[in-house]
């Protein structure tokens, strides 16, 4: 027998709370939400944050910082030894075959980092990689192709002539 195997005993469960059934019960005629007012009508109550009126909490309070959460980049982390890993015979690891053995989702940009050792030369392909990681790689004699992600575009001013 396991923990999940575990049941209660019928009679130790709690049985729900059955309300509008009569006088009886306890919870007849207004159910249980008193006599009139907001709350006792059907989708009666106030959104969560409501002050009734006051100004609410999250516009007293100042904005600060920075936010740059549209234009944020999110890259999905690969490491040297997980790549050796993934692929121990190939020299040539490319985007694709990152995103074909589903290392990294298709939609993420991959970001080679250097936990681990390389001990054979390898020739990757990636959006970014750290500085260690170039380093390593170099060193065991590979290659590094680091492709422009965002390639930002010069807009040039109209001349007024």
């Amino acid at each position: 027998m396991r923990l999940h195997d575990l049941k209660t005993f019928p009679e130790e469960r709690k049985t729900r709370r059955r309300v509008g059934r009569g006088g009886g019960s306890g919870l007849g005629g207004t159910s249980g939400r008193g006599h009139k007012g907001q709350n006792a009508r059907s989708g009666g109550g106030v959104r969560p944050g409501f002050e009734g009126g006051q100004m609410p909490l999250q516009r007293r309070l100042p904005k600060r910082g920075f936010k740059n959460a549209l234009f944020k980049i999110v890259y999905g982390v690969v490491d040297l030894d997980s790549l050796q890993e993934f692929f121990p015979e190939k020299t040539d690891i490319s985007l694709d075959d990152i995103y074909e053995r589903r290392i990294v989702h298709p939609s993420q940009m991959v970001k080679i980092l250097a936990r681990g050792d390389v001990s054979r030369p390898l020739n990757v392909e990636a959006h970014r990689f750290s500085r260690a990681a170039v380093e390593k790689i170099t060193a065991a004699g590979g290659t590094v192709k680091e492709l422009i992600a965002i390639e930002a575009e010069e807009i040039e001013a109209p001349s007024a002539e």
